[in-house]
């Protein structure tokens, strides 16, 4: 199991492409979508993504309005407040969770998620490798550059890889 985040960084963008041809390959077979999210689900169970927080730093967040609605209910302000002070909107994509440059998501302190038990849904699924619409494969191209910043998506990878007898 590699959980060095520098590491993870190197052989994730080292292993874009045999990742691309590894999503190809799951797409073009049939593959037990139950065994793959048991393998990550025991990868899950190894790394605490609080003390990684890797993700918080790397990726951005796409709220949705129940996500709005419980975090302005968490801080006791109006929702237009919350996205005044706390998001940023991109016309074609939606609304994200404001970020800084050095510290990634608003919320962010060291390793500690601030609004942790209020969290947007996407980080409650977060790296949606168990959880998340559609099968496993369907949702790889997701993986291929998470794999670069996420240790149990690296090692999810990885597992799979071998349970597939997918040839590198």
């Amino acid at each position: 199991m590699i959980t060095d985040l520098v590491h993870i960084q190197v052989l994730g963008e080292k292993k874009r492409q045999e990742n691309e041809r590894f999503r190809r390959h799951l797409k073009s077979r049939d593959h037990s979508d139950r065994i793959l999210r048991r393998i990550a689900e025991g990868i899950e169970d190894q790394i605490d993504c609080t003390v990684c927080a890797n993700c918080c730093r790397v990726a951005t967040v796409k709220l949705a309005e129940r996500d709005v609605e419980r975090l302005a209910k968490y801080f006791r302000i109006s929702e237009a407040e919350f996205k005044a002070g706390y998001t940023v909107e991109n016309a074609e994509e939606g609304l994200f969770l404001r970020r800084s440059e050095e510290a990634g998501c608003v919320f962010l302190d060291g390793t500690a998620c601030t609004v942790y038990d209020d969290r947007p849904d996407t980080c409650r699924r977060f790296p949606h490798m168990v959880r998340g619409n559609g099968s496993i494969a369907s949702r790889m191209w997701e993986f291929i550059d998470r794999a670069c910043y996420c240790p149990i998506v690296y090692n999810s990878l990885e597992a799979f890889k071998v349970e597939t007898k997918f040839r590198r």
